[in-house]
């Protein structure tokens, strides 16, 4: 009787290092997380109410003054003549240009890669897929030399035109079709009569509205934030998207750049600001469209 006591209490005994192991490693990951997520995120949001100079003396993680963010806005939004507004305009071009010309060939690659049989479709899909996972930096320069052969470069279409290619977004769209649209229903829609463009627009297209709506929002999202391709063929500022903007930025605040000079508005609070305002489309984007982001990614996870 004592024996087997003692042998049901021995798991007890064992399980409570392991509970007090596993809590420590979730405090020490919540730590990390915080030290090195949602500090800096806060000493962002609060550094526009500073001074340049309250920045480096007072706590970091202290509030300034609503004057001080006002003063901020109002010298950030002079730099360069309203050169901000301007390049928060030419993103939403570049960005809502190529997610037009993203949908309008992703959506219809996609189906047909999934539902119709052709000579190629397996290299065809291979290729997709190997492209999706290259670094798209790997593709900067031969996409540069082609647009320059074109004499696109320093034009709108030398942005739009790359970021509308998406090979991430046609295999959305495939895995979508090729697991969750019902055979029988294309099939009996063939039976009354239905063309496979009516197929297409009727009835493939209403259903995918929720993978679509994930395309866009990644499509949208990555157009963005996209540097590399327009600091390369962008030569003007007055064409930089925001993110090149932000580069220009920096480059013109003393304390990363001695050289720009100290007579300049721009200081840690204006930068710290402008990055904010960089970020605010795609939050406000995530924040109307998270029932549709949820209903994209359970998309195709089911299947009837």
């Amino acid at each position: 009787m004592t024996r087997s006591t003692a042998l049901s209490r021995a798991p007890g005994r064992r399980a409570t290092p392991s509970r007090a192991v596993s809590a420590a490693i979730v405090a020490l990951l919540l730590a990390v997380l915080l030290v090195f997520f949602v500090l800096p995120v806060i000493w962002l949001l609060l550094a526009p109410s500073k001074t340049a100079n309250q920045i480096v003396h007072d706590n970091p993680l202290s509030f300034g003054s609503f004057g001080q963010i006002g003063a901020a806005w109002r010298h950030l939004f002079s730099f360069q003549n309203g050169a901000v507004l301007e390049w928060l305009r030419n993103s939403a071009v570049y960005s809502g240009g190529s997610l037009i010309l993203t949908l309008l060939t992703s959506v219809p690659a996609g189906y047909a890669l999934a539902l119709t049989r052709f000579r190629g479709r397996k290299t065809l899909l291979i290729t997709t897929l190997v492209t999706m996972i290259m670094p798209s930096a790997t593709l900067v320069l031969p996409v540069f030399l082609e647009l320059n052969r074109f004499h696109l470069i320093g034009t709108v279409w030398s942005v739009i035109l790359p970021f509308s290619f998406y090979p991430f977004g046609v295999y959305l769209v495939y895995i979508y079709f090729a697991t969750s649209l019902p055979r029988d229903l294309l099939a009996a829609a063939r039976i009354d009569g239905c063309s496979e463009w009516q197929l297409f627009t009727r009835i493939a297209l209403p259903l995918a509205r929720p993978v679509v709506g994930l395309v866009a929002f990644f499509s949208f999202v990555g157009n963005w934030n996209n540097f590399f391709l327009p600091y390369l063929v962008l030569p003007n500022s007055d064409q930089f998207p925001i993110q090149v903007g932000l580069n220009q930025l920096l480059s013109s605040t003393p304390s990363f750049n001695p050289v720009a000079g100290a007579g300049l508005n721009i200081t840690i609070p204006e930068l710290s600001l402008a990055i904010i305002v960089a970020i605010l489309p795609v939050l406000v984007l995530f924040l109307f469209s998270q029932r549709t982001l949820v209903s994209g990614m359970l998309a195709g996870a089911t299947k009837e």
